[in-house]
């Protein structure tokens, strides 16, 4: 297993994605995005039109997902037995089913053990693991644990950035609806015991990942 792991959770346009591969990238770790997971298994409940809303039936297709995701975070992939579904899980489509996907208990155990296979074949260094109840299910013994978070003001605006095809209204609309759904699932908005919480709210993006780097060196020397 790997020396180092980092666990970062944080709400939708946080920026965790972003500062996490950043970090991952400095640091010479491999990186994990977790979140893709959920939306490959979304794809591939779509495309055997397994209908997303029964539970019984989405946790009855596990056994035949297929998945594996690049962890070289200068060399990103993910696929769902040999088709390349890195762009196909960020289509509307399944964005829209996610949610329903994710909130269901089985599901989230299979998943979980999936990631924690991934930390435990990486043969870097260290790798940086983000998104949704990593610091406190997926990897709760982690060598640094990080909320990474911001004002719901600032996520909407750096989120709108992103999709400049969308409007503002569109774009806080998709991003509260996702944090109504997530919170169902996890508090990911509260750090727990011995996390530690990094608010990029006032900070810009080198900044944010200066401070997460932080975060993880003084970790290290604990």
């Amino acid at each position: 297993m790997t020396e180092t792991v980092v666990a970062v959770d944080g709400p939708a346009g946080s920026g965790k994605s972003s500062v996490s591969k950043a970090a991952a990238k400095r640091l010479g770790f491999d990186y994990l995005d977790t979140g893709a997971a959920y939306r490959a298994l979304s794809w591939y409940v779509l495309d055997g039109n397994i209908d997303s809303t029964d539970a019984a039936a989405v946790v009855a297709s596990l056994p035949g997902f297929r998945y594996t995701i690049g962890t070289d975070p200068f060399g990103y992939h993910v696929r769902v037995g040999e088709t390349d579904v890195t762009d196909s899980i960020r289509e509307p489509r399944v964005t829209a089913v996610v949610s329903n996907i994710a909130r269901v208990p089985e599901v989230r155990s299979h998943v979980t053990g999936i990631f924690r296979d991934i930390i435990r074949d990486s043969v870097a260094p260290g790798i940086v693991v983000e998104g949704r109840d990593i610091t406190t299910v997926v990897a709760p013994d982690a060598t640094a644990r990080i909320l990474l978070t911001a004002s719901e003001e600032a996520r909407m605006s750096r989120r709108s950035a992103e999709l400049a095809s969308e409007s503002a209204s569109e774009v806080a609309s998709a991003l509260q609806k996702r944090d109504r759904a997530d919170s169902r699932v996890v508090d990911f908005m509260t750090a727990a015991a011995g996390v530690t919480t990094v608010d990029s709210t006032t900070l810009n993006f080198d900044e944010t990942v200066d401070a997460v780097l932080d975060v993880i060196r003084t970790s290290q020397k604990t």
